[in-house]
């Protein structure tokens, strides 16, 4: 079928350009080639479709049906193949992005303004959440997630980190004698994030061994900015993203503390899933977002 549909094309080019040679130079074939196309053609279907002469070419009335009934077919095939290129230079339709709520106040939500105002033909559905929402239930293009350990994997990619800081209101730190340690913490009054509540912080100082510590949440809550509220409200200590914190920080409202020690860098990264389409709309998006360098 393939290769019939093949020498019916041929068959109309040299019908349209009025010889085999004509034919040939725009299907970057020989004249001989086009020849034995059209006569293949020919001998399949049992009948003379080209009255052939050294000057002309004329169609017979089986030729005449056959080019009548081959030109809309082409004419529809080449609308189509013009919009799908119309389409890859204005990509357009739909994308649902499933990304944490924590990342509202942060570049990635300039960056999708920006990515839509590029692409005006991509419809956006944002879904900001600290649930993790499944990619397939979801019916979820794809999915922003945050985690101290990504796993490298085909379907996703990093795209860039988050710096936290553990913080207190300057109200409560009145009340608390001067740390030097994270030992020193322990005990204090700690807000934590109901899904990662279960992982221990661990800090790290120049010229000194990581310490990791098991506090005891006072507060859990499942929203990061309930977090990051209550420890501004002053009803403890937490960590926080450092993106959230540091306007506060700036007007005193907020204090490191033990600004010294670091804790370990969230990654966030894409995923989508396994078939999707290589070059299409999610990976315009996920291009659009990884600036490879941490989010401030």
């Amino acid at each position: 079928m393939l290769d019939q549909l093949r020498q019916v094309a041929i068959f109309a080019k040299t019908i349209d350009h009025g010889s085999f040679r004509g034919a040939a130079r725009e299907l970057g074939l020989s004249p001989s080639v086009v020849s034995h196309h059209v006569s293949q053609l020919e001998e399949h279907l049992g009948v003379a479709l080209i009255y052939r002469s050294t000057r002309k070419l004329a169609l017979t009335k089986e030729g005449e049906r056959l080019l009548a009934s081959t030109h809309p077919m082409f004419e529809a095939v080449e609308g189509v193949l013009s919009e799908l290129s119309d389409s890859a230079s204005n990509p357009s339709g739909e994308l649902r992005v499933a990304t944490p709520s924590i990342l509202i106040h942060s570049q990635l939500t300039d960056t999708l303004a920006t990515f839509s105002l590029q692409h005006p033909g991509i419809k956006l559905f944002l879904d900001y959440s600290d649930e993790r929402q499944d990619i397939i239930t979801g019916g979820y293009d794809i999915a922003i997630r945050m985690g101290l350990k990504r796993k490298s994997s085909s379907t996703t990619r990093a795209l860039f980190k988050v710096q936290r800081r553990l913080v207190a209101s300057s109200d409560y730190l009145k009340n608390c004698p001067k740390v030097t340690k994270p030992q020193d913490i322990e005990n204090w009054d700690w807000i934590a994030l109901a899904p990662v509540s279960h992982i221990s912080p661990v800090f790290r100082k120049s010229k000194s061994k990581p310490i990791k510590i098991k506090p005891y949440a006072r507060i859990v809550a499942n929203d990061a900015f309930a977090v990051f509220h209550l420890a501004r409200a002053g009803a403890g200590i937490a960590v926080v993203p450092e993106l959230l914190a540091d306007e506060y920080v700036r007007s005193a409202a907020l204090q490191y503390v033990l600004p010294e020690w670091q804790l370990e860098p969230i990654d966030v990264f894409a995923e989508w899933p396994s078939n999707a389409p290589k070059n299409g709309l999610i990976s315009l998006l996920v291009d659009a977002i990884s600036p490879s360098q941490s989010l401030r």
